[in-house]
């Protein structure tokens, strides 16, 4: 998409300390990439290689990727995984999927496939252990999919390993409070893509706006045409660090980018240093 419409990528720095972290994990670099719909309409090719840079720059220990490789039809893909190739990290690349890497029958399978052939593993309610068994990572299956039952997957996990799990939709997060989450990565929302100064992203305040306006006008109020609601609940969850209960959530705004387009919302690379929490 044009930069005009999406804006200059931005490198966001977090540190997040997690109780029980092994001393040989503490300072870990993670690298998050998410929501890049590459359909040859919603994400260049100058901003996908700015990103792909940015990852490599930062020499990361891991890679996640959060999602929504595709917007719809699952063939881009093939294309996507050539750039995704030059990703380097030094314990490999992860992913999970997205609720567009599942929109037809076959996408989940195809995607799977091309990501597995350059050395991405795909996780879809596993728990794998990158680092060894001082830190679980744990990949769900889409919010929405009816495959999405965390309780026994999470509960594979011995309650003293602290644990990173990667969710596509941060509403997610509601339903995990049940378990130890140390830290959730998600995506999907792109950070609202439109932010209201002071009030925060559109899509919270459309259902408000919408009554506001004229039916006649209403069909060029951006985003006025789809139900937000059902898209995701806790708008106030569309980007950045959350601490929800005992667990803590991070939300990437993404890289690609639907109309009208960003407006205070930039695409987004986090990079992720773990450290251990201090003993009291």
């Amino acid at each position: 998409m044009h930069r005009l419409l999406t804006g200059a990528l931005k490198v966001e720095n977090i540190t997040v300390a997690i109780a029980d972290l092994p001393v040989s994990l503490h300072n870990t670099k993670i690298v998050q990439l998410s929501d890049f719909h590459y359909d040859g309409k919603r994400l260049s090719e100058n901003l996908l290689e700015e990103a792909i840079a940015a990852s490599n720059q930062a020499e990361p220990d891991l890679i996640v990727l959060t999602g929504d490789y595709v917007t719809s039809d699952p063939a881009p893909i093939y294309n996507l995984v050539q750039r995704l190739k030059h990703l380097q990290s030094r314990m490999g690349i992860y992913a999970i999927l997205g609720n567009h890497d599942l929109y037809f029958r076959h996408s989940k399978q195809q995607i799977r496939t091309a990501l597995t052939s350059i050395g991405i593993r795909l996780l879809w309610n596993q728990v794998a252990y990158p680092f060894g068994p001082g830190l679980a990572l744990v990949g769900l299956a889409d919010f929405h999919s009816a495959k999405f039952k965390p309780g026994p997957i999470l509960k594979q996990i011995d309650s003293a390993i602290p644990r990173i799990v990667l969710s596509h939709n941060p509403d997610s997060a509601e339903v995990l409070q049940q378990w130890r989450v140390d830290l959730q990565l998600s995506g999907h929302t792109h950070g609202g893509q439109i932010l209201l100064p002071h009030l925060g992203p559109l899509p919270a305040w459309l259902p408000t706006l919408t009554r506001t306006i004229p039916k006649s006008l209403r069909p060029f109020l951006p985003y006025a045409r789809k139900d937000c609601r059902k898209l995701f609940q806790h708008w106030e969850w569309a980007q950045g660090l959350h601490q929800i209960a005992a667990n803590r959530l991070y939300v990437n705004r993404g890289l690609g980018t639907y109309l009208p387009g960003r407006l205070f919302c930039p695409p987004e690379v986090t990079i992720i240093k773990l450290m251990g929490e201090p003993v009291s």
